[in-house]
């Protein structure tokens, strides 16, 4: 792999503008070797093009003055092409700047061009370097204030007594001097015999090297004498306030009605959520460290690359020079972050892991995940598999003129929705499936958008094994059924027959809530937990993997109501002769309309909750849009059951306004296309897809995919050919297939966000804090 793929594949995708544009960089040199190819001088004219020895002097005299004013400029030798200096700033920075001495030569100007990049993008690089490590410091102090903190409540709770004095009231060290600091395990591993005289010792044995430390020059008398005398001020770090409760429903109601907040918990409820709090601070943290240490790593060798090859295009030994001043730079002598990195993992494996260094270091450097050979294997199986049984289906229904029989209306109107269900869950799987192929192939950060726990999202290839696994389970159940209806050695077994959807519904669902750590337990339970913040929406702060899951439960009203159907084909209906009385209950018609609002009313929820805690007038109209939804959805489905001119006016006109709402939203709002002066006319100025034709035909899409769903109010409930259950179905799916369409242009957004707020962290809470600030 050539460098510069190499280099973008390694680069925080985040922070992708304040690497070095190692691609401007190699196109000058590109200009600069074809300009020298195309004047190849001979060599009478080679001889002569440096000019007169007079000339040159004079040149050097006054480059050499230039130089004086820099600040430690080298003396030039006759090998060197350029001085290479930093200049102090009136702000007190350093600005490197490059004097290319030869620019008096023919193609000079495309190699000053050349230099004047290089310093540009340098000097970019090391300021954006300095920026990060002076934040990634006070992130440090920050943790150790916390470390202190966290310290003093693990002996507070344990509250051993001394000669009466508290224990609390002994020093504290966090880990910004961890190689003194106390040993404590966390109280979800610490040892049954661990007590509290053990921890009076540690304490002592920490005041003692801390004294030695700083007073190396004094006796051990005076020391232990003044050791006696020592009394601290009485829990100073402990005057502080605990936010570690969780956000529930009830900690939500106390905060709107109460307006109370939480005081620091001397329990070991408190101090374990505590500890849970700065663990996936440390792992953050450490995280930052890592790509930050990446960064400069990075950024290094690429320039190295690019001098090499300016020496190799040029014939010049400019490289030596200028890579002596990166080395000499803050980019290449600062150890800020690689000393940050030794304290976190000793504080990190000392206070996290009980001293366990393997299992500390695994933590903060969880194994990157392997692709494995076998899941491609099977997902080829049980792909082939599908195409086999729907081939099989299809030549079954041919062959035996099932659509024409007496018994397709009746099976049409019962036992099609029960497997559609399955229908379009492997549709939408699909449809993620190809977004994650694409997220990735663009570099879109998707992992960390939905804030997927390091190693444990999924590839393009796992989603498509368990699409391609439901499948054929799905087909082989439909194949299964109707040979038992055709086989008259299994007709008269109709209850069997019947209730081969129940039963694989119910194996779904066993495998969704399964506890056991198998079929990607991770995954599935980060979706039961986004799913259960979409049920109680008002009463959980919102994120984003929350909101996105309810925008694509939107999308399967189709697939909720077939559930729906379920309970009543089954509960209610005679499902021995393939008989229901649904149509006609009131109670399913009820129900009916409540099913098709439930998602919209759960993102209209969420917009209400997004409004009261982030004060975003955007999230009123966002939820206004979702009100008018919800009214054009009853209209339409009272319509569908009910009839009448009067209704089909009202959902004509809602259903009408609630597209051209939610159309504008999803493209200038969501997709963030449509800005008139944009680079990139009527799109926008950053695109990750280089062919601009993508998004025009994406944007066409939505708005000829958004108006399939009013097919009801516009009279194409049923045509001659096609049964009104399977054009439903159709026109479920066209909306899946928008969702997923949807789905990568809003993640390509966020991204783009990310990109240029330089945003590659989730931010992790931390537990204690002051009444006006956390520590």
């Amino acid at each position: 792999m050539k460098f510069g793929k190499e280099f973008a594949a390694q680069m925080v995708q985040e922070w992708q503008e304040a690497y070095m544009n190692y691609n401007l960089l190699k196109t000058i040199l590109k200009d600069v070797l074809r300009f020298r190819r195309l004047s190849a001088p001979s060599p009478e004219a080679a001889a002569t093009s440096h000019g007169s020895l007079k000339r040159r002097a004079s040149l050097y005299r006054a480059f050499s003055g230039l130089a004086g004013r820099y600040r430690g400029s080298p003396r030039k030798s006759e090998d060197e092409v350029i001085l290479v200096s930093a200049v102090q700033e009136s702000g007190g920075d350093e600005h490197y700047q490059t004097l290319f001495l030869n620019a008096s030569d023919e193609g000079g100007d495309y190699e000053l061009v050349f230099f004047r990049s290089l310093d540009s993008e340098f000097n970019k690089v090391i300021n954006f370097y300095k920026e990060k490590v002076e934040e990634v410091m006070g992130e440090a102090d920050d943790l150790s204030k916390q470390m202190d903190a966290l310290i003093a409540l693990r002996i507070r709770v344990d509250d051993p007594v001394v000669g009466g004095s508290n224990i609390a009231n002994l020093p504290i060290h966090g880990f910004s001097s961890v190689s003194e600091s106390v040993v404590h395990p966390p109280i979800n591993i610490r040892n049954p015999g661990w007590s509290s005289m053990e921890v009076i010792q540690e304490v002592e044995m920490s005041a003692e090297a801390n004294s030695e430390d700083s007073n190396k020059g004094t006796n051990n008398e005076n020391y232990k004498k003044d050791m006696e005398t020592f009394r601290p001020a009485s829990l100073e770090v402990l005057d502080v306030k605990i936010n570690v409760e969780p956000e529930t429903p009830v900690s939500t109601k106390k905060k709107v009605i109460l307006n109370s907040n939480t005081g620091l918990s001397y329990s070991k409820e408190g101090l374990r959520k505590a500890e849970e709090l700065m663990n996936q601070a440390f792992v953050e943290f450490y995280r930052k460290l890592r790509l930050l240490k990446s960064y400069c790593f990075l950024n290094q060798l690429a320039f190295s690359k690019i001098m090499k090859k300016y020496d190799k295009i040029t014939m010049r030994k400019a490289s030596k020079s200028y890579l002596n001043m990166v080395d000499n730079s803050y980019l290449g002598s600062s150890d800020e972050v690689t000393k940050l990195m030794e304290r976190v993992e000793a504080a990190f494996v000392k206070h996290f892991s009980n001293g366990n260094h393997r299992k500390g270091m695994n933590i903060l450097r969880p194994t990157p995940k392997k692709e494995r050979h076998r899941i491609t294997f099977s997902m080829g199986l049980f792909t082939g598999c599908s195409a086999a049984l729907l081939i099989a289906l299809v030549v079954i229904i041919h062959a035996r003129d099932i659509l024409n029989s007496e018994g397709a209306p009746q099976y049409m109107d019962n036992i099609f929705p029960l497997y559609s269900l399955f229908g379009f869950v492997v549709l939408h799987m699909l449809m993620y499936a190809a977004n994650i192929y694409f997220w990735k192939r663009y570099r879109i950060n998707y992992a960390f958008i939905f804030g997927f726990k390091q190693g444990t999202e999924l590839g393009y290839r796992e989603v498509l094994l368990l699409a391609s696994g439901l499948s054929v389970l799905a087909l082989g159940c439909v194949i299964s059924n109707l040979d038992m209806e055709m086989d008259p050695r299994t007709n008269s077994f109709k209850a069997i027959t019947e209730l081969i959807p129940l039963a694989l519904l119910t194996l779904l669902l066993v495998i969704v809530f399964c506890p056991f750590n198998i079929i990607y337990r991770s995954s599935r339970f980060f979706l039961i937990h986004c799913a259960f913040h979409c049920v109680f929406a008002p009463l959980y702060k919102v994120t984003l993997p929350d909101f996105i899951l309810a925008d694509q439960l939107t999308s399967q009203v189709q697939a909720l109501r077939n559930l729906e159907f379920y309970i009543c084909y089954y509960g209610w209906g005679d499902f021995t002769t393939r008989t229901n009385t649904c149509s006609g209950s009131r109670v399913f018609e009820s129900f009916y309309f409540v099913v098709a609002m439930i998602p919209y009313w759960f993102r209209f929820l969420q917009c209400l909750r997004r409004l009261f805690e982030e004060k975003d007038s955007g999230q009123a109209y966002n939820g206004l849009k979702y009100f008018l939804i919800i009214i054009a959805v009853a209209a339409r489905t009272a319509y569908e059951l009910r009839m009448g001119m009067a209704l089909k006016i009202f959902a004509a006109a809602t259903s009408g306004a609630a597209t051209i709402m939610a159309t504008y939203w999803d493209i200038v709002v969501d997709w963030g296309l449509l800005q008139r002066d944009s680079r990139n006319p009527w799109l926008r100025d950053k695109l990750v897809i280089p062919t601009k034709s993508v998004y025009f035909v994406a944007m066409v899409l939505n708005v000829i995919l958004r108006l399939a769903w009013m097919q009801t109010v516009l009279g194409f409930r049923q045509t001659p050919f096609l049964h009104g259950k399977a054009l439903t179905a159709i026109v479920a799916c066209l909306e899946i297939i928008r969702r997923g369409i949807w789905n990568f242009f809003r993640l390509e957004n966020e991204h783009l966000n990310n990109v240029g707020k330089y945003r590659a962290f989730k931010s992790v809470p931390l537990p204690f804090y002051y009444e006006n600030k956390r520590i």
